[in-house]
This record gives structure tokens, C-alpha cells and sequence, in this order.
């Protein structure tokens, strides 16, 4: 069953735009990515992204904000999730979007994600199908 959108408001496009930049972060994309599979402890998240805690928290906070990600308190650690099936069906959508634009030969946007050395295979298997772009490096 397909949910109906009602008609355009401003409130509406505002808080659309605002989870579509969320989302078009990289490191943010992938967080979502993992967590729509599974529920993760910041620390996993941080090894899966190739970043620090600290910044994989404040992506995480973001993501909380705009209701995202859902999480859980167990002793000491921290819990997240996707708030839904629907985060997941956003993700996919702008997947097929991707794919879309490259068959009407647009230029492929992004290459494949690196894998992180310490993922294990399933989150590397996770990771490899998300495309982001990856960082100039300078010589």
C-alpha cells in the first residue's frame, strides 16, 4: 500500500529538505544504511565510517533530531537504529534515483564506498553497496 503525500506546503517541503541534506551527508548515508539493518553502538558505528566517536555522535545527534535514528540506553552504551522501515525505503529511493541518472547518462556521481579495515564481512558486505564519494587526496 502506497502512503498518499498531501498536497505541497511550505512546512512540509522545509522538513523534506532538511532529512534530504541530512541524508546527502556521506558518512550520514552510511549510518543510516547500517543502522536500517541492524541496531548499533556508537563505537561500531565509528569503526564502520572510518571516524571518531565524537563526530560519528554528532552525525547521530543530527539524525535523532530530524527523526531518523531511534536509540537505547544499556549501561553505559548507547543503541541506535533506523526510527523505521521507511528511513530504509529512503535510502533505496535515492539509490534507484542514482542508478536512474547513470542509465539517462548523467555522470556517475559517486564511486564505491571504501571498506573499513577492522568491518567484519556482513558490514563490509553492508558498506560496499552504499556509494560515496571519496576524498581528493593532495600531493
Amino acid at each position: 500500500m502506497r502512503a498518499q503525500v498531501a498536497s505541497w506546503d511550505e512546512e512540509r517541503a522545509e522538513r523534506s529538505v532538511a532529512v534530504l541534506k541530512a541524508v546527502a551527508d556521506p558518512s550520514r548515508y552510511r549510518l543510516l544504511w547500517a543502522l536500517s539493518e541492524r541496531e548499533l553502538p556508537v563505537s561500531r558505528l565509528a569503526e564502520l565510517i572510518g571516524a571518531h566517536v565524537a563526530a560519528t555522535s554528532q552525525h547521530l545527534a543530527k539524525l535523532r533530531s530530524l527523526g531518523l535514528v531511534a536509540s537505547r540506553r544499556d549501561g553505559t552504551r548507547i543503541y541506535y537504529r533506523a526510527a523505521g522501515p521507511r528511513v530504509r525505503a529512503l535510502l533505496e529511493s535515492a539509490v534507484l534515483a542514482a542508478d536512474e541518472a547513470d542509465l539517462a547518462g548523467a555522470a556517475p556521481a559517486a564511486e564505491t564506498a571504501r571498506q573499513p579495515e577492522h568491518a567484519t564481512q556482513e558490514e563490509g558486505a553492508a558498506v560496499r553497496r552504499i556509494r560515496t564519494p571519496q576524498p581528493a587526496t593532495e600531493h
